[in-house]
């Protein structure tokens, strides 16, 4: 069990949606003190709630909040962006590409160093589109699939430093961001509990709605996740074979990298 009890998280895309959610409910879960990450001045009435300027897209201003926070235990990437699209503008799709791809590899790096101390944990906030595209947002769909990549690739790379990383595969949620999405959807709430009852528990994927939970124990035993565990064992083996005193080298006595 990981309890976010008296732990230091930093949510990126805090200020609405699923990400105001994740900031309530590490609150009430006991966090010692939770940096709000927001492109926009943001202000919180509970004095362990610190706003941190952050734009994801933005690499000056990403290593600036990286310095500003001296101890971290779990960081969540939340911030994120879907537009309607049909794939006939390239700028369309980068600025996808920009905010749910990048964002995460961009800001896991600045924090990276904090995270390999704490021997803490990354939750990257992906979608049920990483499996299968949704025909009115292409250009998200593409954008949360490379996400989900990343996030296993970041996985498998960063177990031997004793950081954890999971991926959040959410339906459709009532924010702002899935308004226009005719379908039922599960409350920003209760999907902010699954997460970090999922982060809790260190489930790898977690399913924190009832759509995409009809996915859950399918995706456990599929070919999929099992080659993701076969790929990851052999990066392992490669590890040691290229560097024998990883087995007895701690990870807190390595650089961090990915």
């Amino acid at each position: 069990m990981t309890a976010i009890t008296g732990k230091i998280v930093l949510i990126t895309g805090a200020n609405r949606g699923i990400g105001r959610a994740l900031l309530e409910e590490a609150l009430r879960r006991g966090a010692q003190q939770v940096y709000a990450g927001t492109r926009e001045s943001f202000a919180h009435p509970d004095e362990r709630v610190t706003p941190l300027l952050l734009d994801v897209t933005d690499a000056a201003q990403t290593q600036q909040a990286a310095q500003a926070v001296p101890s971290l235990d779990i960081l969540v990437n939340n911030a994120g962006v879907a537009l309607s699209d049909d794939l006939n503008d390239r700028t369309v799709l980068e600025r996808h590409l920009a905010v749910n791809l990048f964002g995460i590899y961009g800001v896991t790096q600045a924090f990276l160093p904090l995270l390999a101390r704490s021997r803490g944990a990354i939750v990257n906030n992906v979608s049920m589109a990483a499996f299968a595209p949704l025909p009115v947002v292409p250009a998200y769909s593409i954008s949360k699939a490379a996400a989900f990549s990343l996030t296993q690739s970041q996985r498998a790379l960063l177990a031997d430093q004793g950081v954890r990383v999971h991926a959040v595969l959410a339906g459709p949620t009532d924010t702002d961001m899935s308004r226009e999405f005719d379908a039922p959807k599960a409350s920003p709430e209760s999907v902010a509990r699954a997460i970090f009852d999922g982060v809790e528990n260190q489930e790898e994927d977690i399913f924190p709605d009832p759509m995409s939970q009809t996915m859950a124990a399918g995706w456990q035993g599929s070919p999929a996740k099992t080659l993701e565990r076969e790929y990851a064992a052999i990066a392992t083996r490669l590890e040691f074979e290229n560097n024998p005193g990883a087995a007895t080298t701690s990870g807190k006595d390595r650089p961090p990298s990915l």
